[in-house]
């Protein structure tokens, strides 16, 4: 029977698959269509201009045949025109449109993966990849089309040359090899060099983005020089690899800048010579000098080449975020009368070889609130993502009212499953929409009844615009935009609620007014929420207690804190909530706080 894990792998494979599709390809056609029309008139120019000529210097166009010949010529110079003029246009609508389609599908990707998985992407990483490699990858279409038009115009200044001269077609062919194999030299050295020019890249972004998080720390440490020279460490080593790049790219163009002359030179030469010989009128020596030029044009596809190189790596490196594993859904709903039962059997989370999590046997009767307390690094991130199934564990199985998480549609699964984080995510719209975005609608009064429950309707009302301020505009501490985040998630709670630290930012006060709020005016269920302070723990119905990845017990905090081991986890909380609490009265509330469940469940002499 396969496990969750290998579930998560196929839907991976899956998703994955979705990178062979493509957004149209009208665009490269006409990329190719135009380039090719441009190739056959450059080729058929020479013939036309060697005929115009021979018939001028045989009888001075008295016939009116040299005069047609000529507007032939035109005519080929102004169609090459306008083909070269729609082959800008259509390469250009091709970048564009295989551009967004990269970035669309790698974000599309990156947002439906399993978290976990995607971890290892860093932020300045996939923010050069959706840019800087998407642009590369989105042009790559288009140069493989010209590349492929490139050829057409050797090859058939190479047939033409052979109707006109046999020999010196003979000549011009034993010089091809040579350029074949600078090319080939050239496209094997430069896929190397432009990966890690690109990874070089990404590396710095990444660390530019971890220095704007942190400027406040840099400043306040005073290690702004330090910070400068960790950014830019990379630098040298970009600035090699883009000369090694530069390096590869002009010995190409120097190689074939001197093959091309030599060939040139040579079938002039023979050319000159059948001349001599009255086997080539002076048009057709003409012709045959401009046929060998292009001929010897298949060195200057070293640009082209060179595009195609650098897209397909940076193709590889946007798609990667589309490959990242996706979960896979079944197609069950949950039964109408369910309360949110919670159950963990023989749950095991490894990453790297490493156990980081083991629940088997944990039950969380329905509408119950329970606080998962641990160390740090303990895994309780790891069980609140496993419950709420933004994870798949790798063995064992997680039912909510008795119904496996992975069978779960996709919709059902987030309409009943809703969490809160220690940071919203941003959001474009206003504060009211951020606050309503969810699996369900919800409506205005829904919305501001919500952000009173997470104690945010008072400095929401404050604001200039109220419920209607853009969010990323709006100027809100930490705390607050944590309240917001939790409004989010009260407006959409279902059968089960995790709240992933997101009580972090708020004041003792505050945070049981939130808990108070979320058993009277939230959407009954089961409540799962990751506690730092034995306060909330000690007014949670359950405590699952976890040690080095593994469930130590299932108990009610009273019968836990008479363990010493479970105490020492709240030993640095219960100093700073001792610190909170030594006025006696919380900050902006005017209210004692409430110590009862804390005295109920401590030690005498002890406070958490």
């Amino acid at each position: 029977m396969p496990t969750s894990g290998s579930r998560t792998r196929r839907a991976g494979r899956t998703h994955g698959g979705a990178d062979t599709a493509t957004p149209g390809r009208t665009p490269q056609a006409l990329v190719l269509l135009c380039s090719v029309g441009s190739a056959a008139v450059t080729v058929a120019q020479p013939y036309v201009l060697g005929r115009t000529l021979d018939l001028l210097l045989r009888d001075g166009g008295a016939d009116g045949a040299a005069g047609r010949w000529l507007l032939l010529s035109a005519a080929l110079l102004v169609g090459e025109l306008l083909l070269d003029t729609l082959t800008s246009l259509f390469t250009g609508r091709c970048n564009a449109t295989w551009t967004a389609s990269l970035r669309s599908r790698a974000l599309d990707g990156l947002l439906r993966a399993v978290p976990d998985r995607a971890r290892p992407f860093a932020p300045g990483d996939v923010g050069t990849r959706l840019t800087l490699n998407a642009a590369d990858a989105g042009g790559a279409p288009a140069a493989r089309a010209a590349l492929a038009a490139s050829l057409v115009t050797p090859v058939g200044a190479l047939a033409a040359l052979a109707v006109v001269d046999l020999w010196v077609a003979a000549c011009v062919l034993a010089g091809l090899p040579a350029l074949a194999l600078v090319l080939r030299a050239f496209a094997r050295d430069t896929g190397a060099s432009v990966a890690d020019y690109q990874k070089t890249q990404s590396e710095i972004a990444s660390r530019l983005l971890e220095a704007m998080e942190g400027t406040a720390t840099i400043t306040a440490a005073g290690t702004g020089a330090r910070e400068r020279a960790r950014v830019l460490a990379p630098l040298d080593r970009l600035a090699a690899q883009g000369r090694h790049m530069w390096v590869l790219h002009g010995r190409a163009l120097a190689r074939s800048g001197v093959l091309v002359p030599l060939l040139t030179l040579a079938a002039t030469a023979v050319g000159g010579l059948r001349l001599a010989s009255g086997a080539l009128s002076v048009g057709e020596l003409l012709a045959v000098i401009r046929y060998a030029q292009l001929t010897a044009g298949i060195g200057g596809a070293a640009s082209l080449l060179g595009a195609v190189v650098r897209g397909r790596e940076a193709r590889n490196r946007v798609l990667a975020l589309a490959r990242v594993p996706a979960l896979a859904h079944g197609t069950r709903r949950l039964p109408p009368a369910g309360r949110g039962a919670l159950e963990l059997r023989g749950v095991r989370v490894v990453r790297d070889g490493r156990q980081v999590l083991r629940a088997d046997g944990v039950r969380v009767p329905g509408g119950a609130t329970v606080a998962v307390v641990g160390r740090s690094g303990s895994g309780k991130s790891v069980l609140a993502a496993v419950a709420g199934r933004l994870l798949d564990p790798d063995e064992g199985q997680v039912l909510l009212d008795g119904v496996r998480l992975d069978r779960l549609s996709r919709e059902a699964l987030r309409a009943e499953v809703g969490y809160a984080f220690e940071r919203p995510a941003p959001v474009t719209g206003t504060i009211a929409e951020m606050v309503a975005g969810g699996p369900r609608r919800v409506s205005p009064e829904e919305v501001r009844e919500a952000c009173r429950a997470a104690g945010a309707d008072g400095f929401v009302r404050r604001l200039p615009d109220g419920y209607d301020t853009p969010f990323p505009a709006a100027p809100l501490s930490g705390g607050e935009r944590q309240r917001l985040g939790l409004a989010r998630a009260f407006a959409h709670a279902g059968r089960l609620l995790i709240l992933d630290d997101a009580t972090s930012g708020l004041d003792t006060a505050t945070e049981h007014e939130v808990d108070r709020a979320l058993r009277r005016s939230v959407r009954p269920g089961t409540r799962l929420v990751v506690a730092h302070r034995p306060s909330v723990a000690a007014r949670a119905d359950l405590v699952i207690w976890l040690a080095e990845g593994e469930v130590r017990a299932v108990a009610p905090h009273h019968e836990l804190w008479e363990r010493a081991a479970y105490r020492a986890v709240f030993a640095a909380d219960a100093s700073e909530d001792e610190a909170e609490a030594g006025t006696g009265v919380e900050a902006g509330t005017g209210e004692a706080p409430d110590r009862s469940a804390t005295r109920r469940s401590a030690p005498e002499g002890v406070r958490p």
